[in-house]
Formats: structure tokens, C-alpha cells, sequence
């Protein structure tokens, strides 16, 4: 079973679904849910860094285990549900105290600002 906060591999379809991409993404669905599911919900994960209200920045700092190759941004805009055996393969987790910054930004960005 895969779990909450494991950056995973797994083929990301384009938005007009002509092909895919293999990229990194963070599961977010809590550990019951994964448990129970076939599905994991998932955050994309960039290697662009330009500064967006809706990502939020990780590096190897950010990882309790495994290995980050990368400076990255998880999107928070950029969410799915995804099969689990569409995971290719895992890099690791990432640190409670970053998890707990992407969901505050996910949070965030789903509430309505006052006009």
C-alpha cells in the first residue's frame, strides 16, 4: 500500500490525453482511505521554479526518506485520482512539517477570497 506523503513516478496524461509523461507526484489521500481504495489522490510535482501562489517548495531537506533529485514545487492546483497500479516506483516521503505546509496551501487555495 502506498501512503500519505510518498513521492511516487507514475504516467501523467496530457490534458488532451493524445500521450502521457512520466512525472512525480505526492499522494495525499490519507493512509485509511489508501488502505481501502484502488485509487490514491495525488499532487503534481515540477522542477519549475517560478515562484506561483499555488506551489509550494521542496528539496532534499524537505524528505524524511529517500531521495529527492531535484529542487522542486508541489502544485497544489494540479490534483488526481489515480490508480494504483499506474505507480511505477517510489522515492521516498517527505517531512510532516512541509506535508502540513502543502495541505495549509491546498486549503488556501480552495476558499473563496472576499472581493
Amino acid at each position: 500500500m502506498h501512503k500519505q506523503r510518498e513521492i511516487c513516478l507514475l504516467p501523467i496524461p496530457f490534458s488532451d490525453l493524445s500521450s502521457n509523461k512520466r512525472r512525480p507526484v505526492l499522494i495525499i489521500s490519507n493512509d485509511s482511505y489508501n488502505s481501502q481504495s484502488d485509487d490514491v489522490l495525488v499532487m503534481a510535482i515540477t522542477s519549475n521554479l517560478n515562484d506561483k501562489s499555488t506551489s509550494v517548495f521542496i528539496d532534499q531537506s524537505d524528505m524524511q526518506t529517500g531521495v529527492l533529485k531535484s529542487e522542486s514545487m508541489v502544485r497544489v492546483d494540479k490534483i488526481y485520482s489515480i490508480n494504483n497500479d499506474l505507480i511505477i516506483k517510489s522515492f521516498g516521503n517527505i517531512g510532516n512539517n512541509k506535508f502540513d505546509k502543502i495541505i495549509e496551501n491546498l486549503i488556501n487555495f480552495l476558499k473563496e477570497t472576499e472581493s
